[in-house]
């Protein structure tokens, strides 16, 4: 089992990748990754809100000593918001986003004690809820849109 640091550690790691995009052109940022598939404005805004939506509903009620209010969600719908908003805002707008809500999630996951990160909660739907797991999926959620998106940048890179 993995502790707290490692897996703030880990789930930091976002926020320089994020940060590299930045110097992206913004063809290859509004470019489909592959046919049919978002563009890495929709995966990074895709990423943000999911940090948004954890934040809000779920660590800060942990750390405010609330009931969290996180539920499943229609995915098709949360992943439509995520491309309308990397539509509608700028790169750098989707950039700064991203690392600010990535930032807020690891000052409050810094904020809440040892023994409390394993805790188990329960979500809105009743379901349980513990930083721990959440940290270990989003890492794993993080590494799959990175390791998507470095694929697409190597095959341009090769043409």
């Amino acid at each position: 089992m993995q502790n707290k640091d490692q897996l703030i550690n880990k789930f930091s790691g976002l926020i320089p990748f994020v940060q590299s995009l930045q110097l992206l052109d913004d063809k290859i940022w509004n470019s489909p990754i592959e046919e049919g598939k978002w563009t890495t404005g929709d995966v990074i805004a895709h990423i943000m809100l999911w940090d948004k939506y954890f934040l809000e509903e779920a660590i800060q009620k942990i750390t405010n000593h609330q009931p969290l209010t996180s539920k499943h969600l229609d995915f098709d719908e949360f992943n439509k918001k995520a491309i309308d908003y990397a539509k509608e805002n700028s790169k750098q707008e989707v950039i700064d986003r991203t690392v600010y809500y990535r930032n807020e999630v690891i000052n409050e996951i810094n904020s809440i004690p040892v023994e409390d990160f394993t805790k188990e909660y329960l979500d809105g739907d009743g379901n349980i809820f513990s930083v721990y797991d959440y940290l270990l999926g989003f890492i794993s959620h993080d590494l799959h849109h990175i390791n998507q998106l470095k694929d697409f940048f190597s095959k341009i890179a090769d043409r």
